[in-house]
């Protein structure tokens, strides 16, 4: 009775750790124990609705990037999303009394934002901008390729066929590497068009080397027209020196003159008096005999 009482106990053990395996699927024997790590939240933006602030896709899939590294749940990236609104969007989703259940689920949140914030232009719109694009003053290529770039996810629409998807992807791409050329301004702008380029990393990188040739271009000619002021500088010093040594020996020699001609002046001064008083004596004398 012990034995078959004590496998009976044995069997119902092991039937309850195949339940809870069952229940629990990715936990398994041996596996660590993962834990949420909700202080990631500072990496997710805040998103007004606003144009000047990210795009919605953007604000979602920085959310969910975060929660997969800090193993969030679903509800998780509801309530953080919910943290992160301000603004329009915060006004939004305060006049959704839907989206305030606890039985919404996180698809059905991004649907109700994304319905509230689709892009309202149309098609032919986004096509305009990227065919019109043009570098803005002092903007990098890098930069303009990126805004590039943003004009083209928004002529991409999406299908659930992969071919189709695949080929409108492809036509994207040839629209963005051309608009991209043809707007670039300068002479990175004129280099690229002179190439026969077959994509937009190919076109960036020689904008980007024609760009920073013509920087080494200004930097050296800033360089050797400072240098070769400081060489005309130096060279002019020992003339300058030498002709004031010179002036100031020409002013030596005429205040010797003029002293020599002084004396000698003095001099025959002295003799003419010494003279006529000699004949104002011999005068007198005369008179007196």
């Amino acid at each position: 009775m012990a034995e078959a009482r004590l496998q009976d106990e044995i069997l119902g053990a092991k039937a309850e750790i195949q339940r809870l395996r069952e229940s629990i699927p990715s936990m398994s024997v041996g596996s660590p124990i993962v834990h949420k790590d909700l202080s990631l939240v500072t990496l997710v933006p805040k998103w007004s609705g606003s144009d000047a602030s990210v795009t919605l896709e953007e604000f979602l899939s920085s959310v969910e990037s975060t929660a997969k590294i800090g193993q969030w749940s679903d509800p998780d990236k509801r309530e953080i999303s919910v943290l992160k609104l301000t603004d329009s969007a915060k006004l939004f989703y305060q006049g959704c009394t839907e989206l305030h259940a606890e039985s919404t689920t996180w698809q059905s949140f991004k649907d109700a934002f994304r319905h509230r914030y689709e892009d309202v232009h149309t098609d032919q719109y986004h096509f305009t901008k990227l065919q019109t694009v043009r570098q803005k003053k002092g903007e990098l290529p890098q930069e303009f390729a990126d805004r590039c770039r943003g004009l083209a996810q928004k002529i991409l629409c999406k299908t659930n066929d992969p071919v189709v998807q695949r080929i409108r992807r492809e036509n994207a791409e040839r629209m963005l590497s051309a608009s991209f050329v043809s707007g670039l301004v300068g002479t990175p702008g004129t280099q690229v068009r002179y190439r026969n380029v077959q994509s937009i990393s190919e076109a960036l990188q020689i904008a980007i080397s024609v760009q920073e040739a013509e920087w080494q271009e200004r930097f050296n000619e800033s360089f050797y027209t400072k240098f070769d002021k400081s060489v005309r500088s130096l060279s002019q010093s020992p003339s300058r020196t030498r002709a004031g040594s010179g002036s100031e020996q020409h002013s030596a020699d005429a205040r010797r003159v003029k002293h020599t001609l002084t004396q000698r002046n003095r001099i025959s001064g002295n003799a003419n008096r010494a003279t006529a008083s000699c004949t104002r004596n011999a005068q007198t004398k005369a008179a007196l005999l």
